[in-house]
């Protein structure tokens, strides 16, 4: 029954195997030590890592001890108190195997364990003082030489050097929160090996017969040792640095720094009566493992100015002195300085080192990638590359960021903006937790390791040792899972930033904005007010506030950026204002930073649309559609309706609802607008969200109008049915920027309603609608024309349908039956739409087709509009709507064709220009080469008259005529995306696809 129990509580603080530790607490040697082992060590071994074998190395200990009356006085005490030395001696044994050997072959190192004083922060002299008197060094002399020499010595060292590894260990394995204590272990276990470098390298001089006081030898540490970041077990990188003393031959005093070199290596990594600490790796000096082991500081500087690659520059990040002659290692770090930190300006440096990064990963065995902490997708080095990255990329404007550690400089990037303050937190915590992991991983048989292991003991065990005992490996397996996605994920966004690139192509003055340099660059690059420019870019510049540190990031490149379109001074003074407007937001900086397109785009539509720049400044929150085309796409004409649908639900006042409604298009023109400039969405698509818009703001509003009236007339119901139908480039889905809504109203009296009642009700509502939407307001107006109502403006606003079906049957001109090949219901009653297209289709599409007499009519008006409607003193061959080969031109002869021959070519039956032209050369009604100049011709003006919205900002008359200006050409250049300078093809373009449209015109229209 006592066995039972015993099990039972074994099992419960997590042995696996209770039966052989049974036998174990039955121990002769460990019952020697305490009576009843079992009552003291149970409920402690709950807190460690691997109960089994901290008992098991607990026998083994109190074995070594049996026979020294002091060694067991102290085991005793160790385990009988309930203190921090029991904590300590078990969280050791019970997470390392290797530590637990080097206790039972050492047991007078537990006084380390009975010793309160940490393992951490420890200044870094007493530990050199430390490892140098072990060897017989005076740790205060010029040289230390070591007294105790050879393998004795060697030994001696490594034995102080694990005394002091132990007390390391104890204090972090004892830490309740192993992540916040991470970085001062790593910088302890730097420290250590330092001291370990100085006493190798004291018993390498004692192995000389001069002790080598012919040369001043510098060991720098490079990687994790200089940046104060070490591992449990690592390769310890350096460079040895040797100068001859005064009076020495140079090359007698680098063959003794050879010599001395060799010898620390020595002590260090070769067998001996103590294991080994760690390879002494100098692959990073220059040339690698084909140079010379010691160089001077003159050779190490020529080669760096010569030859040295990109990577090697990221190395010497992390340069600094560990050992030997100090002085002679800060003159080495300085001297290296200024090549590391103007690195970035090499050619392809950025792409280089995410080349580098990309090849890490690749050369990783499939096997093993999943399991890498260190090199793999997710792990220690995504972290350290994006750090390296951005450190290189900007440190050379900010000395604040310069730090060797990755999270001393992680930090500081968040302080300087340079990464969003929740980014640097996450991608700390989540280094620290792979580091943790890589320690106990390295810690349990003190092994050169970062593969994350497989069985669940072992996983089981790593759970417990980082405080995961109740998650266990599964929530461990799910931790390292959730960090790996989480670390790429920001390394991607961070690593591969635009900005880094494009930073590192400008001049170290042009980066940190020096006054001079940047007035200097911006009169180069195409500003015209460089000193306007200048007092922009000290707005948004000037203070120490995070939002001036990341305006110092962006601007150097967005400059150039506003510099690629047609207008960089107005771009600058867009952004300026819009900086104005959200710099105070939490997420518009840092999108502009983070996002892979969002900063570019901007500077693309600020310098090349003021339409664009006054639509983002009028909806700033519209700048986050720059970070994915997604939000650049067309919404459909159903998502609008229903939005639309649930902004007049929520709405009980005409005004609001309008303000709301109009607010959508305005919404959605900047939108397509944007999409337009950044090439996302051109042409057809352009027209089609435009007409869209239009589409369910008129619906919206007809709503509106149609409860008003009700209202304003005590009305239940509505005493006629209504509808709008869309004419000219609306009724055709071919809308601008600046069109105009061309309607006709139509009404049908309900059965038994009072026709006059219903005429009265619906020209009221007909013209409350365009009041609605053509009245000044906060949100841009639609103007609604009804012009080519019948009767034109002498006519009714609005008719019945009966009254439109007698009209069309008496009085129909040939114009009115050309304009209605674009007619589309567009709002109100379908029903009532869907008579209304029965009605017309006789007219547009005549059977047996159009009578030659109407046919000369409607060449006679074109003839007339083109000689009368032209304006004043604009050239025929520059007019993109009515000009020669212009819009007005394709129009026409695409709707003569339909006039002729839609009758029996049912897909001429289209509002739509460019499908009726298809139609047409489908049918053999058109030749193809015909149907493809008038296409592009009728596309490239189009696309014109947009472009000047786009450009100028404005609509009107001025939209209508390409421009002779040279500024202006550029600028409709740039919008239609050809490169910069481009103006004057441009418009060689437009002419010639415009002669050519004519000639068509010519032989297809005129006959």
């Amino acid at each position: 029954m006592r066995g039972s129990t015993l099990a039972a509580r074994l099992t419960r603080v997590g042995v696996t195997d209770a039966r052989r530790a049974e036998r174990l607490l039955g121990d002769a040697a460990l019952l020697e030590v305490v009576e009843e082992p079992a009552d003291v060590l149970i409920a402690p071994l709950a807190d460690v890592a691997d109960p089994d074998q901290a008992l098991l190395a607990l026998a083994k200990l109190a074995g070594a001890v049996v026979g020294d009356r002091r060694l067991i006085a102290i085991l005793r005490e160790i385990l009988l108190q309930d203190g921090p030395p029991r904590a300590r001696l078990l969280a050791v044994v019970g997470a390392s195997v290797a530590l637990g050997d080097t206790l039972v072959a050492h047991p007078q190192n537990l006084r380390v364990l009975l010793d309160d004083a940490p393992g951490t922060g420890v200044p870094v002299r007493t530990v050199r003082a430390e490892l140098l008197a072990a060897v017989g060094a005076d740790a205060d002399a010029d040289v230390p030489v070591a007294t105790l020499a050879g393998a004795a010595g060697t030994d001696a060292m490594r034995l102080a050097y694990r005394s002091r590894l132990l007390r390391i260990a104890a204090t972090d394995l004892t830490c309740t929160d192993p992540l916040t204590r991470m970085p001062a272990v790593a910088a302890a276990l730097a420290d250590l090996a330092g001291a370990a470098l100085e006493a190798a390298l004291a018993l390498a001089r004692a192995d000389l017969d001069d002790h080598g006081r012919g040369v001043r030898l510098a060991v720098i540490g490079m990687g994790k040792g200089g940046g104060r970041e070490l591992n449990y077990v690592s390769d310890v990188d350096v460079v040895f640095v040797a100068e001859p003393v005064e009076g020495v031959d140079e090359a007698e005093a680098l063959a003794a720094g050879s010599r001395l070199a060799a010898g620390l290596a020595r002590a260090c990594s070769t067998p001996s009566t103590e294991p080994a600490l760690w390879p002494v790796d100098a692959a990073l000096r220059p040339e690698g493992k084909d140079g010379p082991l010691v160089r001077t500081l003159a050779s190490h500087k020529a080669y760096y100015e010569r030859w040295a690659k990109t990577w090697e520059f990221q190395a010497l990040l992390k340069a600094r002195p560990l050992a030997g002659d100090e002085a002679l290692g800060r003159e080495y770090v300085a001297m290296t300085q200024p090549f590391v930190w103007s690195a970035v300006t090499r050619e392809h440096f950025v792409e280089d080192s995410q080349a580098m990064r990309r090849r890490v990963e690749g050369h990783l065995p499939a096997a093993e990638a999943d399991r890498e902490l260190k090199l793999g997708v997710g792990g220690l080095r995504d972290v350290e590359f994006t750090v390296q990255l951005l450190q290189l990329v900007h440190g050379r404007a900010d000395e604040s960021i310069r730090s060797p550690s990755t999270l001393t400089a992680l930090a500081a990037l968040a302080a300087g903006g340079y990464v969003g303050r929740t980014d640097a937190a996450q991608l700390a915590v989540c280094y620290r937790l792979l580091r943790v992991l890589e320690h106990r991983i390295q810690l349990y048989r003190l092994r050169r390791t970062h593969l994350l292991p497989t069985a669940e003991p072992d996983l089981r065990r790593l759970a417990r040792s980082i405080g995961m005992r109740a998650e266990g490996a599964e929530g461990l397996l799910e931790r390292w899972r959730t960090t790996r996605r989480e670390v790429r994920g920001l390394h991607e966004e961070l690593f591969y930033r635009p900005l880094l690139p494009a930073t590192a192509e400008l001049s170290t003055a042009e980066a940190s904005l020096a006054p001079e340099a940047a007035k200097a660059r911006l009169a180069a690059i195409g500003y015209t007010d460089p000193a306007g420019a200048m007092r922009h870019i000290a707005a948004l510049t000037e203070g120490v506030s995070r939002r001036a540190a990341i305006q110092r990031q962006l601007l150097p490149v967005m400059l150039g950026w506003f510099a690629d379109g047609a207008d960089p001074d107005g771009g600058l003074l867009a952004f300026r204002r819009l900086s104005d407007e959200l710099g105070t937001t939490h997420w518009y900086l840092k999108l502009l930073r983070d996002s892979g397109t969002a900063a570019r785009r901007l500077a693309q539509v600020l310098s090349t649309s003021r339409y664009v720049a006054e639509a983002l400044t009028r909806s700033p929150e519209s700048v986050t559609w720059l970070a994915d085309d997604t939000d650049l796409l067309p919404r459909s004409v159903e998502r609008l309706t229903a939005e639309a649908d649930a902004i007049l639900t929520r709405s009980d006042e005409q005004v609001a609802a309008l303000t709301a409604l109009r607010g959508l298009r305005r919404r959605e023109l900047a939108r397509t607008a944007a999409a337009d400039v950044l090439g996302v969405v051109t042409g057809e698509r352009t027209s089609r969200s435009l007409s869209s818009a239009a589409d369910v703001v008129v619906a919206g509003a007809l709503r509106v109008a149609e409860w008003v009236v009700r209202e304003e007339k005590g009305l239940d119901a509505s005493p006629t049915r209504l509808l709008v139908v869309a004419m000219g480039r609306w009724g055709g889905a071919e809308m601008g920027y600046s069109s105009d809504a061309d309607v006709l109203f139509v009404h049908d009296p309900h059965e038994g309603a009072d026709p006059l009642v219903a005429q009265d009700f619906a020209l009221q509502v007909t013209t409350r609608l365009r009041t609605l939407l053509g009245s000044v307001g906060p949100e841009p107006a639609l103007e609604v024309d009804a012009d080519l109502r019948p009767e034109g403006r002498n006519g009714p606003l609005v008719r019945s349908f009966d009254s439109y079906a007698e009209y069309y049957e008496r009085w129909a001109s040939p114009w009115e039956s050309q304009a209605l090949l674009r007619a589309r219901p567009a709002a109100g009653d379908d029903e009532l739409g869907r008579r209304f297209v029965e009605l017309i289709d006789p007219l547009r599409y005549p059977v047996g087709g159009v009578d030659p007499a109407v046919e000369r009519e409607v060449r006679r008006i074109k003839a007339r509009v083109e000689a009368e409607r032209l304006p004043r003193g604009v050239e025929p061959a520059r007019h993109l709507k009515l000009g020669r080969g212009g819009i007005s031109d394709v129009e026409w002869t695409a709707q003569l064709l339909q006039l002729r021959h839609a009758h029996e070519v049912s897909t001429l039956r289209t509002t739509a220009t460019l499908e009726a032209l298809e139609a047409a050369a489908d049918a053999g009604l058109l030749g193809a080469d015909d149907a493809r100049v008038l296409t592009e011709a009728w596309l490239l003006a189009s696309r014109l008259r947009d472009a000047n919205v786009l450009w100028t900002g404005r609509g009107g008359a001025h939209a209508d005529v390409l421009p002779h200006d040279r500024q202006a050409l550029a600028g409709l250049a740039r919008v239609v995306g050809y490169p910069a300078g481009s103006g004057g093809e441009l418009e060689q373009d437009y002419l010639r696809t415009a002669r050519r449209c004519r000639a068509v015109v010519e032989r297809v229209f005129y006959g």
